[in-house]
């Protein structure tokens, strides 16, 4: 679900690379906008809103936001770890229940209790650092076309590894991409790592059953996924908003997405919004945060980066209602296992897989 087509940004896990930020983006009204406060936005490369939507905060609070974007979840968080004695924005979005421990543990973040939080559930909730906006869930999805009642599309993890669906899957490297990173981690939650059948085990099944392994979302879902592309793949890791956008963006009215999600082993990514540490305008970022829970943002948020808004009070556009799929029990992890393993975790896979 991002880039305004329904991709996720890649996560990058490198803390020594170079950290390259795309230029800063402003939001203005009028006069009011130029005489007030102007506040800094680190966020990453996928974040996109309608025109007019962080003009109309600007109009109702007289501040101004600069965007900052960085090139991922991983390389943002990255960038405000190692600039937190001097930080570079004063609010930063985007970070998930991946990345969140190391975010933590950083301290990069300032408390902060946004007055709209009373319309957040609280299993989205993970105290007073940071406020959750968004989230969504990575899901296996499957080309429509491709599977029939004499060959259905697959319903399980366990159905990948199935001969029945030899060379059909596509999938991200979890070192540098988000949603192969949240594939990862919902096998690891489904199998475990001790017993008779590990995560690992059935990594290896999916490596003898001829999974395709590319380093992000938009090569396996544009490049590879026969559902959107030329490539030979019916089966990509992607999202559970995927066939939303599929429709949104079709040139012709659908009145069935071409794509189908499996809602078994899917994984939820929980985005949140936090104040860094350090920054000269906290009361501004708070009624940053405090917008970016009102309908105003919310409501725009699903047709401008196919998340599932996190305040739970607004209303969601025809196309998801109908099309996005929502997986009743998706797999969740504590962010702090998440932080303590991933990088093993991570080398684990590719071990077996890169072999």
């Amino acid at each position: 679900m991002r880039n305004t087509s329904g991709a996720r940004r890649v996560g990058g896990l490198v803390l020594g690379a170079a950290l390259v930020l795309t230029a800063c983006t402003s939001a203005t009204s009028g006069s009011a906008a130029a005489d007030g406060e102007t506040i800094t936005l680190l966020t990453h490369d996928s974040f996109a809103v309608s025109e007019g939507i962080l003009e109309r905060f600007t109009a109702e609070t007289g501040i101004t936001v600069d965007v900052l974007r960085s090139d991922d979840a991983g390389t943002m968080l990255n960038q405000a770890i190692l600039t937190k004695d001097n930080p570079i924005a004063d609010v930063m979005y985007g970070i998930d229940n991946t990345f969140l421990s190391r975010a933590l543990s950083e301290d990069i973040f300032e408390p902060y209790t946004s007055n709209m939080l009373d319309t957040v559930p609280e299993s989205l909730q993970a105290g007073d650092r940071v406020t959750p906006i968004d989230y969504g869930d990575v899901c296996v999805n499957y080309d429509k076309a491709a599977f029939s009642s004499d060959m259905p599309a697959p319903t399980s993890l366990e159905d990948l590894a199935n001969p029945t669906y030899k060379d059909m899957l596509v999938v991200e490297d979890p070192a540098t991409s988000s949603p192969g990173l949240a594939f990862l981690l919902a096998t690891i939650s489904t199998f475990g790592d001790s017993g008779n059948y590990t995560w690992q085990d059935y990594w290896k099944d999916l490596v003898t059953n001829g999974v395709k392994v590319d380093a992000g979302w938009t090569e396996a879902y544009y490049s590879d996924f026969s559902a959107a592309s030329d490539g030979a793949w019916p089966l990509v890791v992607s999202y559970a908003s995927s066939p939303a956008a599929e429709v949104y963006y079709s040139e012709v009215p659908l009145e069935e997405a071409p794509t189908g999600v499996m809602t078994s082993g899917c994984f939820r990514q929980v985005e949140y919004a936090g104040i860094l540490s350090g920054t000269t305008h906290a009361e501004a970022a708070g009624k940053l945060i405090d917008f970016m829970l009102s309908s105003t943002f919310q409501e725009d948020m699903p047709l401008s980066m196919f998340v599932f808004p996190a305040n739970d009070t607004v209303g969601l556009p025809a196309e998801f209602e109908q099309f996005a799929v929502m997986p009743e029990n998706p797999e969740t992890m504590d962010p702090a296992r998440i932080e303590q393993n991933r990088e093993e975790w991570i080398q684990q896979w590719t071990d077996i897989v890169r072999g």
